[in-house]
């Protein structure tokens, strides 16, 4: 028997758990995780071997204490009264989800339970979506104002959920999965809570004193990666936010952005596939088998720019993408090759290990000039100059084309203009990007009544 359910989704940690305390007040306590074929199936294989990997991780932790985790497969409208039931619970404690999917699911589930509550503590935010709100009570479509306001609200300190006792039960499940095949060669991040904080603690270390002058160099390669432990709540934004320095901003206003959209998504849920600039719509993109042959090269890292290609070369190496590289092929793809957002939108959501559709969604639309900002319309990125400035002696690009690893420093950004053409096992560019950053502006500016 038990007296709570406490059923993880995206809060797979001991550590800063907020549902988890409120759980282990109601006395012995089953953890439940519900395999939703809802959600594992526009999942890549890589994102669905690291949450099993999580997974593991995380049943190891609570055999240690004396308990397991409870896996079941099905709709988790039928499982979780099921479970909770089957073990007598008096309520059902979750992390709040404020994702469309999640919070219709959520609602359901409530429902099915009948006289058990759904008992929601915390979210996988510092500040849960819908709290940040103007004066007015209208929420923010512009990041900055909405930065501000956040940062005035502030946020709690870590829970101590680490050093609660808590008395586990464990019911009969199914084993967590095997990995699916990956990839030859690829190596995934370390799964779980103590390689999350591992990792946290060597970048404060190693980098974060220099993250606001070296965030945008690839090659450098000094960014945290804790977006993959994010995703799958292995860390709480509230523990990294607590080891910042006071004066530090640049790291904070990272996790902003990630505030910030998972707040858009929650006021416009329609946003996840819908046009967030519904008048941009109706811009007139490319279709037909050129545009296919176009995004396959694309998706290929087979363009013949080298920091387009590089990047998304690290993305099916990798998994992960440097944040600078996915602005940079984002506007290749809809400003130079004027393929759609959401192809490349789907794409990523396909193949990054840290795909969160809040996160990934709005940053296409961001990039694409269809988003919550007014003003990147107009900015489409020059892969040359790009390249130039924030790879400037090709070393990213030397990992991640290695047919242009003889070039030099400013060779390598164009490599069509070498004497000799360039390494014959390179492509050339499949556009001209000066003309088609003309044609963008023109077709932007027809939609916005602009010249």
């Amino acid at each position: 028997m038990c007296a709570a359910v406490l059923w993880f989704r995206r809060d797979l940690r001991l550590n800063d758990h907020p549902a988890l305390l409120a759980a282990a007040q109601d006395g012995p306590v089953v953890a439940l995780f519900v395999l939703d074929d809802a959600l594992r199936g526009p999942s890549g294989a890589l994102r669905l071997a690291f949450l099993y990997r999580t997974l593991r991780v995380l049943d190891q932790q609570l055999r240690e204490r004396g308990g397991r985790l409870t896996v079941r497969r099905g709709q988790p409208e039928n499982v979780v009264p099921a479970v909770a039931a089957e073990c007598g619970a008096a309520a059902v404690h979750v992390s709040a989800d404020f994702g469309p999917y999640g919070a219709a699911r959520d609602g359901r589930v409530e429902q099915a339970l009948g006289d058990r509550p759904l008992v929601r503590t915390g979210s996988p935010y510092a500040v849960a979506p819908g709290r940040v709100v103007k004066r007015d009570g209208t929420p923010f479509k512009v990041y900055t104002p909405f930065y501000r306001a956040w940062a005035d609200h502030g946020w709690r300190a870590p829970a101590a959920s680490g050093d609660a006792d808590v008395s586990w039960r464990a019911l009969d499940g199914l084993a967590i999965p095997p990995d699916p095949r990956l990839p030859a060669g690829l190596t995934l991040p370390e799964p779980g809570e103590a390689a999350a904080l591992a990792a946290w603690r060597r970048f404060r270390r190693a980098h974060l004193a220099g993250y606001d002058r070296e965030r945008d160099r690839p090659d450098l390669d000094h960014t945290s990666r804790m977006s993959p432990y994010l995703k799958l709540g292995s860390i709480h934004p509230r523990t990294i936010l607590a080891a910042l320095p006071p004066g530090d901003s640049a790291y904070r206003r990272e996790i902003a952005w990630r505030e910030f959209y998972a707040a858009v998504l929650h006021f416009w849920p329609d946003s996840a596939r819908e046009y967030f600039q519904p008048a941009l719509a109706q811009m007139p993109y490319a279709q037909g088998p050129d545009a296919d042959e176009a995004f396959e090269a694309w998706a290929a890292g087979r363009t013949g720019y080298p920091i387009v290609d590089a990047g998304m070369r690290q993305l099916l190496g990798e998994g992960w993408m440097h944040n600078r590289l996915r602005m940079i092929v984002a506007s290749f793809l809809v400003k130079d090759l004027h393929i759609e957002w959401r192809h490349g939108a789907r794409h990523f959501m396909r193949h990054l290990v840290d795909g969160d559709l809040a996160s990934n969604q709005h940053g296409w639309q961001w990039t694409a000039g269809t988003g919550t900002d007014a003003a990147p319309y107009f900015r489409i990125f020059n892969p040359v100059t790009q390249g130039a400035k924030f790879d400037p002696d090709g070393a990213y690009i030397r990992r991640w084309v290695p047919e242009l690893a003889e070039l030099t420093g400013r060779e390598i950004h164009q490599p069509w203009r070498c004497a000799d053409g360039g390494p014959a096992a390179y492509p050339p560019p499949i556009v001209d990007h000066a003309r088609e950053r003309a044609e963008s502006l023109a077709q932007y500016g027809a939609l916005r009544g602009r010249p």
